[in-house]
C-alpha cells in the first residue's frame, strides 16, 4: 500500500504543478443567462467569467464542487485535454504546429502537458514495481560485494561437506587423500584467490579523466550503490524539465538557416515529443504486467518511439520526406546524447 499511496501522490502532485502552468481559457463553463454581480470585484456582467477580475460567474458551495475541482485541477478532464490527447498520439505535428500558431485554447499547453505525463509515468512504474533496487552492497559497482560473496558462500558450502564426508569415511580409505587436496584447494581459493580477485577488481575501476568526478562521485557509487539508484530514480522525475534545455540546442542547429523557426518552436516540439514518450512508457509498463507483455512493449518501443518522432518532426515543421528522413536520423542519435547527458547530470546531483 506504501507504494500504491505513493504512486497517488505523484499523479496528484503532478496533476497539481501541470494545472499551475495551464490557463483557464477555453474551458467548458455554463453561460450566465441574466447580468450578474461578481462577487469578487463587483463588476456586472453576462457570460462565464468576469471581464474585469476573471473569477467564474457561477459558484459552487458543496462537498460536490470540491470533489468536482479536485478532478478538474489534478486531472484536467475538460474539453481541451480530450483535444490534446488524440492528436498529441496520432497527429503530433499538426498539433505543434497548430499550437505554435496560435491556436492555444483549445489543447493542454506543452508543458503541462508534460509535467502531468512525467509524473504519471513515474506514478505507474511504482505502481507496478518499476523502482531502482535499493539492497546492493558495497563494492556492487565495481564487481565486487555480492559476487565475490555468492562465490565465497558456495566454497565454504563445499568445505563443509567434503569435511563431513572425511569424518565418516575410515581411516584407511584412499577417498580421505583426495578430500585433503581438495581441502587444500579450496582453503587456497577462499583465503587467496577470491581475495585477490576482489583486490584486482577493486583496482580496476571506471576512471573519467577529472579527479574531481573520480573522487566525489564514482567512490559515492562503489560505496552506497543501493542510495545512489534510489537518488538517480527520484532525481528523474524532479529535473526531468531539464530534457527540454538540452535538446533544443540540437534541433535549433537542424533547423539554423532556417529563419522562420525559433527556439520557442523547439521548445513546443519537444515538449510534446517527451509528453508522447511518457505515455508509451505508462503503456508499456502496463503491458509488462499481462503475459506475453514484454514482448509487445518492446514492439511498441521500438516501433512507436521512432514513427511517432518522424511524423511529428515532417509535420510540425512542412518538410519534404527527404527533409524529415535525414533530421530524423540525426535526431535519433542526438537524443542519445542528450539521454547521457542527463543522465551524468542526475548521477552528480544525487552524488551532492
Amino acid at each position: 500500500m506504501g507504494d500504491f499511496g505513493d504512486s497517488i501522490g505523484t499523479v496528484i502532485e503532478g496533476g497539481l504543478l501541470g494545472r499551475a502552468v495551464e490557463p483557464t481559457a477555453g474551458e467548458v463553463a455554463a453561460h450566465a443567462a441574466t447580468p450578474v454581480d461578481c462577487p469578487n470585484c463587483g463588476t456586472s456582467h453576462r457570460g462565464n467569467f468576469c471581464p474585469e477580475c476573471g473569477q467564474k460567474a457561477h459558484l459552487h458551495r458543496s462537498l460536490a464542487a470540491i470533489a468536482h475541482d479536485i478532478m478538474h485541477g489534478v486531472l484536467h478532464l475538460d474539453g481541451k485535454l480530450w483535444n490534446t490527447l488524440p492528436m498529441l498520439v496520432f497527429k503530433p505535428g499538426e498539433l505543434t504546429r497548430r499550437f505554435v500558431a496560435g491556436e492555444r485554447a483549445k489543447f493542454v499547453s506543452p508543458m503541462a502537458m508534460f509535467l502531468f505525463t512525467v509524473f504519471a509515468m513515474f506514478a505507474v512504474f511504482q505502481m507496478v514495481g518499476l523502482t531502482a533496487p535499493t539492497d546492493l552492497a558495497e563494492g556492487f559497482a565495481d564487481g565486487a560485494g555480492q559476487g565475490a560473496g555468492v562465490v565465497q558462500t558456495n566454497i565454504r558450502e563445499q568445505i563443509t561437506a567434503l569435511e563431513k564426508e572425511k569424518a565418516d569415511l575410515p581411516r584407511e580409505s584412499p577417498r580421505r587423500e583426495e578430500i585433503d587436496n581438495e581441502l587444500k584447494g579450496l582453503n587456497t581459493v577462499l583465503e587467496k584467490g577470491i581475495g585477490a580477485a576482489s583486490e584486482n577488481k577493486g583496482s580496476v575501476t571506471f576512471n573519467t579523466g577529472s579527479s574531481w568526478l573520480d573522487e566525489h562521485l564514482l567512490e559515492k557509487w562503489k560505496k552506497n550503490p543501493g542510495l545512489m539508484l534510489y537518488k538517480l530514480q527520484s532525481n528523474g522525475y524532479k529535473f526531468s524539465w531539464l530534457l527540454i534545455p538540452l535538446s533544443i540546442p540540437f534541433l535549433w542547429l537542424m533547423f539554423a538557416w532556417r529563419r522562420q523557426f525559433k527556439a520557442y518552436d523547439h521548445a513546443v516540439f519537444v515538449t510534446y515529443s517527451l509528453s508522447f514518450m511518457s505515455l508509451l512508457f505508462i503503456a508499456m509498463s502496463i503491458l509488462s504486467t499481462i503475459p506475453q507483455g514484454p514482448g509487445i512493449a518492446a514492439l511498441l518501443f521500438t516501433i512507436g518511439g521512432p514513427l511517432h518522432l518522424y511524423k511529428q518532426l515532417r509535420y510540425a515543421y512542412g518538410l519534404n520526406r527527404f527533409s524529415a528522413l535525414w533530421r530524423w536520423f540525426v535526431l535519433l542519435v542526438c537524443t542519445q546524447i542528450v539521454l547521457t547527458m542527463f543522465l551524468l547530470i542526475l548521477g552528480v546531483l544525487g552524488a551532492f
